[in-house]
């Protein structure tokens, strides 16, 4: 039985009816650009994150690119974040101008370890981005308790954290700003960019909406130099479809998650070197990614594609060793967690069609690449 990491036509044969007659509807009106349709979708994920305003943007990475810039930081700031995640968390620190400083991760849950954040913060921190990595909260309180106690910044990058929570705060609400991806393999995805900033501030989500239209507050009249982050509404429409079916997709997410926690959970606890299952802290873990850590693991890769498992590597280089930020002088061996996780994890099937038998399939062929290395 061949299992793809991620199948997006099974989700889309199962709603076609909602999301033919959303698009239809923008179609029809010929209002592309903001709008009715964006802003009934900016209400509904601010109601969702449980967050007061939601400015609807041009990709996940322009919603944490523009919530730097609606903070004026720039050259000479410093913004203090974690080296495993997607490129553009690091990405448009160094686009504002910025200094990224890199902090290691916790072992168990791979976000941001706040032990460490502390002693990171110099006279020019201006900010901290946690990133809700593959689905599950950072440790927010002491995070938060840190740039209060400095008066920074924390701006969540919770792209793959759509609907998380914990302590009754969901991913996004819970720092100055929330960032969020609706890109297609999120769980909750459109049909190509687009993203979100959430924030409780009236005044910071103004600063955003005007930051998205170039810096524009009346027409062609501009306080500030912007960009063009604007969502548009045929992608705000699809969003807005599969809303009301998050809930449900994140469930059927963590019981293919728990399935695999039962069929691996043995062998994880009999050789711990071999095989490590995802730590869970978060109250609701989201499971955007299910990532184990194996050793050996291209061989490991290889196996399972060879028995037509889908898999993917998140994320084989740490940002701190990227050749572009060489400059700041990180050495192999300055984030041992880091490194330690880039090199052991690999990504499972997890989407919320996967059947019993694709998981049962998935873990078989796992147990099967690993008994080799015993």
């Amino acid at each position: 039985m061949k299992v793809p990491l991620l199948d997006l036509t099974a989700q889309y044969a199962s709603i076609r009816d909602e999301i033919d007659a959303a698009l239809a509807e923008v179609v029809t009106s010929q209002r592309f650009i903001l709008g009715a349709v964006v802003e009934a979708c900016e209400a509904a994920i601010a109601r969702y994150t449980g967050s007061a305003f939601g400015i609807g943007v041009s990709s996940g990475t322009d919603a944490l690119l523009v919530a730097l810039m609606a903070e004026d930081i720039g050259p000479g700031d410093e913004v203090v974040t974690t080296p495993f995640s997607f490129f553009a968390t690091a990405g448009v620190i160094a686009r504002v101008g910025a200094t990224p400083v890199f902090v290691d991760i916790d072992p168990v849950t791979l976000n941001l370890d706040p032990g460490r954040v502390a002693d990171s913060v110099t006279k020019r921190t201006c900010a901290i981005i946690p990133v809700h990595i593959f689905g599950q909260m950072a440790d927010m309180a002491p995070i938060m308790e840190i740039a209060r106690s400095h008066g920074l910044v924390v701006i969540e990058d919770a792209a793959q954290a759509i609907g998380a929570e914990h302590a009754g705060k969901r991913a996004g609400s819970i720092g100055d700003y929330g960032c969020f991806s609706f890109f297609p393999s999120k769980n909750l995805g459109g049909f190509g960019d687009g993203g979100m900033v959430v924030t409780h501030d009236a005044a910071r989500a103004e600063r955003v909406r005007a930051l998205r239209v170039h810096g524009e507050g009346v027409k062609y009249h501009h306080r500030v130099v912007g960009g063009n982050f604007r969502l548009d509404a045929l992608q705000a429409s699809v969003v807005r479809a599969k809303l009301p079916h998050l809930d449900g997709w994140s469930d059927a997410r963590r019981a293919n998650a728990a399935l695999y926690s039962r069929l691996l959970g043995d062998l994880a606890v009999r050789e711990p070197s071999l095989l490590t299952l995802p730590g869970i802290v978060t109250d609701r873990h989201v499971f955007n990614q299910y990532v184990v850590r194996v050793a050996d693991r291209d061989r490991v890769r290889e196996e399972l594609t060879s028995a037509g498992i889908g898999t993917a590597i998140y994320y084989p280089l740490p940002l701190h060793l990227q050749e572009c930020f060489a400059e700041l002088g990180y050495l192999r061996g300055d984030l041992p967690e880091t490194e330690r996780a880039a090199d052991r994890a690999i990504a499972l099937p997890i989407y919320p069609e996967l059947t019993t038998d694709q998981v049962r399939t998935v873990a078989d062929a796992l147990r099967g690449a690993l008994a080799g290395l015993a």
